[in-house]
């Protein structure tokens, strides 16, 4: 009996040990890839502008949305199913293979879309100043689509460090070529903004050579045409459309924000595009590094708790000491450890860490920056907790719970901030405490959804 009460404990050390260090690679990545990426606010706001990074913030929101269609649930629900069959003793590579041909599928409409939509979109958001840069900016749904089945099936076999890399890659490349042509072209900052979100399509395009090649070095090519199992599109989109449309909510949010929110404060202020730039590009990318460094504690978590699902009861004490429950409160606990200190420190630092990374603002722009920062910095710790609990949820094969805690935050969210901005004293800070509200509510039905869920599979 003591015997197997140590392998069991031995196993489930083993696991933390593996949960620990996938989660260190993409929060690495991901900590890279958004310092580089906040580092690059500095020079590229000086050189376009408060006024020019409103324009870039305009065009995010319809990419982002589309992406989330076409990409952002990929990762979490093939790494599921990957790793579901992992746990087996199978290989992930039928997965993998119909994962590619759906959603590179998928991503051709996902472009075709975003050029259809760019004209009346740069005419609703009262600025045309913005319509090549949405065409510029298209090719990246398409690319994202493939990546992101990279990303999925290497997660899966619990390999973090690829979609590490990828991350870092897309941000280096970005920047070279965005800084070139913000340079090259700042006399004229319309023009610049075309062609900073080409660098995007740009980076996308290297960090795909970068996944093909990591895939054909783990993959041996003799094995893959050897697989002639199939599995089916149903079985793969059935996980990935309830996960896709629980991603979209936030990227659909911010595109309706980025319609509303101008216009809101429009009524008086003159310098409504700026405030917006403000929040959407300035707080929201400060508060999004502690929020992306506990991406890789979520993403590790969906091997990490399917795997447990899948291996439950098959003599490694799973049922005691390898449960899905208890992987998803260490996953949380991991996350709160992460996040609360980083959420503390952006509101004590928020006027050093504004200065530094937007060196170019000053007087009332810099003072209602850092006003913003410390009114969102709760959200590094709720938007992380989000994250975790909503790839746990994945897990458990229930990602529609997640989207409606989501749905409900942001409808809670778009109703606040709709009342609030009408107050002139409250002026942009309003969308601050909205979004904070959004994802208070989020992460309470996200908690006890997963409480739910686990006590549902333990029983089963």
């Amino acid at each position: 009996m003591e015997k197997v009460v140590a392998k069991s404990k031995k196993v489930y050390n083993k696991g933390k040990r593996s949960f620990l260090k996938g989660a260190a690679w993409i929060a690495a990545g991901g900590f890279i890839a958004k310092l580089i990426g906040a580092v690059y606010r500095i020079p590229l706001t000086n050189l376009v502008g408060g006024y020019g990074l409103g324009l870039y913030q305009m065009v995010y929101p319809v990419y982002c949305m589309l992406l989330t269609v076409s990409a952002t649930g990929i990762p979490s629900s093939i790494a599921k199913l990957t790793a579901e069959r992992v746990g087996k003793g199978e290989t992930g590579l039928p997965v993998f293979k119909t994962a590619m041909r759906l959603f590179l599928l998928i991503g051709v409409i996902g472009t075709a879309f975003m050029c259809l939509l760019a004209p009346f979109l740069s005419a609703a958001q009262g600025s045309r100043a913005v319509l090549g840069g949405y065409f510029t900016l298209a090719p990246s749904v398409l690319l994202v689509s493939a990546i992101s089945v990279f990303r999925g099936f290497f997660q899966g076999k619990n390999n973090m460090a690829p979609t590490a890399l990828s991350e870092i890659t897309e941000q280096a490349v970005k920047v070279g070529f965005g800084l070139l042509f913000a340079y090259l072209f700042r006399a004229n900052v319309q023009r610049a903004i075309i062609f900073l979100l080409l660098a995007v399509s740009l980076s996308e395009l290297t960090a795909l050579f970068l996944m093909l090649f990591l895939f054909r070095r783990d993959t041996s090519p003799r094995i893959s045409q050897k697989i002639e199992e199939k599995i089916s599109a149903k079985t793969v989109l059935k996980l990935s459309i309830p996960v896709t449309f629980s991603s979209i909510i936030l990227p659909l949010s911010a595109l309706l924000d980025s319609v509303l929110v101008p216009r809101l404060l429009g009524a008086y202020s003159a310098n409504a595009v700026t405030l917006f730039g403000l929040f959407s590009g300035g707080a929201v990318t400060i508060i999004n590094l502690p929020v992306s460094i506990c991406y890789g504690i979520a993403a590790a978590s969906v091997p990490a708790v399917a795997t447990a699902i899948t291996r439950k009861g098959r003599g490694t004490g799973g049922k005691k000491t390898d449960s899905p429950r208890k992987r998803i409160l260490y996953s949380l606990f991991v996350t709160i450890a992460v996040a609360l200190p980083s959420a503390i420190g952006l509101y004590l630092f928020a006027e050093p860490a504004a200065k530094i990374i937007f060196r170019a603002l000053s007087g009332e722009e810099l003072r209602t920056l850092v006003g913003l920062i410390r009114a969102f910095s709760v959200s590094a710790l709720t938007l992380s907790c989000v994250q975790t609990l909503s790839a746990c949820l994945t897990a458990q094969g229930k990602p529609q719970y997640a989207a409606l805690s989501m749905l409900i935050g942001v409808t809670v969210k778009t109703g606040l901030y709709v009342w609030w901005l009408q107050n002139p004293k409250i002026s942009v800070f309003g969308v601050a405490h909205a979004t904070n509200v959004c994802y208070l509510v989020a992460f309470l039905l996200n908690l006890v959804y997963n409480l739910i869920v686990s006590k549902e599979k333990r029983k089963e």
